[in-house]
């Protein structure tokens, strides 16, 4: 059996989130979170960045039940590379509240992506943040994109801020319906109306393919929890211009955290910030993950 041993410097997920005070739409799904191992199970990837500590699916599952959601959508950690057998398991075990966004190959055949289409995977990552993932070359990508798009596959894009001018054209050109995290990462500390944010706002609005997750306060902040207060004006002007195109997710057990680890509850909490109507909140959290996770179901 082999064994791992995290990082010195991981913060393991918190060990007592609080229930939060906002109640969550009926059928709410959290759009973005992760299983890790165990490793002694799902061995983490020889060439991963980074060793984080377990975060098994039974940790989830009690977390999505105490936050009050209904469903998962588990993406794919880059800690396990493109063994997805984690991934999979988790979503065998949820029985039925739970999809996937795998980590794939540019060489993966037809019919190992077909596997993962039948265990419940809708989605691949393209990961172009340098500290996590070594570079691929762009063609690699746009082949994939390609062959996922005829699958009914969307792509999840993860990037810096300051890479998006160089990458502006290479994402509206991607043949697929596309995913953006964390809102592009924006430095927050940046004003909402400024050029840097302002030419995501103009990637989402010339191209209505592409979605967005308004996750990950924790992550951009830079005048901490648990208000996050910086990251509202940012997250709060995608979600009310681009109603129908927004998701929502905890990043439990938010990896490679380093300031704080956050609380769900208090994550929770922050969500009528940012979707201050219940029609803003219907659509994040219900109406648009399930159209995009679960569209062979009728509410």
């Amino acid at each position: 059996m082999t064994t791992f041993t995290m990082d010195p410097d991981w913060l393991p997920f918190h060990p007592s989130p609080s229930k939060p005070s906002f109640r969550l739409p009926e059928h709410s799904v959290d759009a973005h979170c992760h299983v890790f191992g165990p490793g002694a199970v799902f061995p983490y990837a020889p060439a991963r960045k980074y060793t984080p500590c377990d975060a098994p699916k039974e940790k989830l599952w009690a977390l999505r039940d105490l936050l009050g959601f209904e469903r998962n959508v588990i993406v794919q950690a880059t800690c396990h590379g493109q063994d997805n057998r984690a991934l999979c398991d988790a979503i065998a075990d949820s029985g039925g509240r739970a999809k996937g966004v795998a980590s794939v190959s540019a060489t993966i055949c037809d019919s190992e992506l077909a596997v993962l289409h039948e265990s419940g995977v809708l989605g691949a990552r393209f990961n172009f943040v340098r500290r996590l993932v070594d570079a691929r070359p762009d063609h690699e990508y746009e082949a994939l994109a390609e062959r996922l798009a005829r699958l009914g596959w969307h792509v999840v894009i993860y990037f810096e801020a300051e890479d998006l001018p160089d990458r502006f054209e290479f994402f509206a050109d991607l043949p697929v319906t596309l995913v953006v995290d964390h809102l592009g990462r924006p430095d927050v500390s940046k004003d909402v109306d400024g050029p840097e944010f302002g030419l995501f706002l103009r990637l989402l609005r010339e191209n209505e393919n592409m979605w967005c997750k308004v996750t990950c306060p924790e992550r951009l902040t830079r005048s901490g929890p648990p208000d996050y207060t910086d990251v509202v004006p940012f997250a709060r002007r995608v979600v009310e211009e681009f109603p129908d195109r927004v998701l929502w997710g905890t990043d439990w057990p938010h990896p490679n955290m380093k300031s704080h680890m956050p609380d769900d509850g208090l994550l929770v909490d922050y969500i009528p910030r940012i979707a201050p109507t219940p029609d803003l909140q219907q659509k994040l959290l219900v109406d648009n993950p399930l159209r995009l996770y679960w569209p062979e179901e009728n509410f």
